[in-house]
């Protein structure tokens, strides 16, 4: 009995973390920004995780490689993202596979989220934090990865290092809100460095 209880606690506690950084977010943010609707509050909407295979072109292995990987990192099936015309300087050709793509929304992308922030990112070797000029004007940042293997569930096995493009698009009007949201999740961004504005 103590051993099912045990167990059913492990099992909710992600959902207990997200709930304590989604509150955290939600009252930090409506005392700065004194927002006229709660719905005005912004929030995670979704998380894009891709990955180019410019390689497949000669490689095709690095396909299904590419689906287990983003598949565990994830927890999700990752689609197939294809050419939609042909481009002869990269020897490309429409409707060739030329990347994966994982999307994900509500608890699965906070899951991510934290994840990503609070145990990948502290993996990389001379880690300084993240850049504070990859927000895109629109409430949205953009964070490149070289290496997936800082994830947990990240297959070592692998044949090489692959890398990793993660969108995280949020409700925020703003960069600043933006910001100001993702530091509530805990984003090591890096300092010392001015962080780029709207138009720029």
């Amino acid at each position: 009995m103590a051993n099912s209880k045990a167990a059913s606690k492990e099992k909710n506690k992600p959902v207990h973390v997200i709930e304590d950084y989604s509150a955290r977010a939600f009252k930090e943010l409506s005392e700065k920004y004194n927002y006229d609707n709660v719905m005005q509050v912004p929030d995670i909407v979704k998380i894009v995780l891709h990955r180019g295979l410019g390689e497949a072109i000669v490689n095709t292995k690095c396909i299904d490689i590419s689906i287990d990987q983003l598949a565990e990192i994830s927890a999700q099936k990752p689609v197939l993202t294809i050419a939609k015309k042909s481009i002869s300087n990269f020897k490309l050709r429409e409707g060739q596979i030329n990347g994966v793509k994982v999307t994900l929304r509500g608890k699965k992308a906070k899951v991510f989220l934290i994840k990503l922030i609070h145990l990948a990112l502290p993996k990389i070797r001379d880690f300084r934090g993240v850049s504070l000029r990859a927000f895109d004007g629109s409430g949205n940042y953009n964070l490149g990865l070289t290496d997936t293997s800082v994830f947990p569930e990240a297959n070592r096995e692998a044949d090489r290092e692959r890398g990793l493009d993660i969108t995280i698009v949020t409700s925020a009007k703003t960069n600043d809100e933006a910001l100001d949201l993702l530091k509530c999740y805990g984003m090591p961004f890096r300092v010392g460095v001015k962080r780029k504005l709207a138009g720029e």
